[in-house]
């Protein structure tokens, strides 16, 4: 009787095999959100104030991450960006090596080994002496490499 019923089932038609793919679906949806919520954006307020010069040869760094920027609009007007609010003035040394060793702790706090530099938006009439101060500062805090931001020129 046994090996009637084993013939009665392979003798059956074989149904083709379907395999469910909504749980696999379910899962990539998942790991998208889970993706999305984890990544941190970068996101560099710019001071519509500051004009930078044009230059030639600009080149886009590779790496926008571990970025300090700081904004330099005039004589000894410096202008630290805070990302949920407008930046505060800084009018010494000292105030930019404070705001620069925050800036490394709040970058150091977020898990990733990032390369610190300082990203200098200095408005085109601003004279360079400025831009030394707050190299100055950033360089007295642990910060030594530094990016000018430029406007690249536009070939016509």
């Amino acid at each position: 009787m046994a090996s009637n019923k084993l013939r009665a089932f392979n003798a059956s038609e074989e149904k083709e095999k379907e395999m469910d793919m909504s749980p696999m679906i379910d899962m990539v949806f998942l790991l998208l959100i889970f993706f999305i919520v984890v990544s941190s954006p970068l996101i560099v307020k710019m001071d519509p104030d500051v004009k930078p010069a044009v230059a030639y040869n600009s080149v886009d760094p590779p790496d926008k991450n571990g970025r300090i920027v700081l904004n330099v609009r005039g004589e000894n007007e410096y202008y630290k960006v805070d990302y949920d609010k407008d930046g505060a003035k800084m009018t010494s040394v000292e105030e930019i090596t404070e705001y620069v060793q925050a800036e490394v702790i709040r970058i150091e706090s977020l898990g990733q080994n990032y390369e610190l530099k300082l990203h200098l938006r200095g408005d085109k009439n601003t004279l360079f002496k400025f831009s030394q101060t707050a190299i100055k500062g950033s360089a007295e805090a642990g910060v030594n490499k530094v990016i000018f931001s430029v406007y690249p020129f536009e070939k016509k």
